[in-house]
């Protein structure tokens, strides 16, 4: 996974990836590298997406006022 060569790489690419993607590079670089910095903001994202589709299925049940 070539944006998680570097810090830099990974900060220009990280908000153009969708969930799915995120997570993959979250779990590849819990198997491989395990950099502390790296799986904070890995999992930062993915957790702002996730939050963010959450919303929405939630919010599509409510009732229009």
């Amino acid at each position: 996974m070539e944006s998680l060569e570097n810090w830099r790489v990974l900060n220009q690419h990280l908000n153009t990836f969708e969930e799915p993607t995120v997570l993959a590079m979250l779990e590849h670089e819990i198997k491989n590298r395990r950099r502390a910095m790296f799986l904070q903001r890995l999992h930062q994202r993915y957790n702002a997406l996730r939050v963010s589709r959450e919303r929405i299925e939630l919010l599509s049940k409510a009732r229009a006022v």
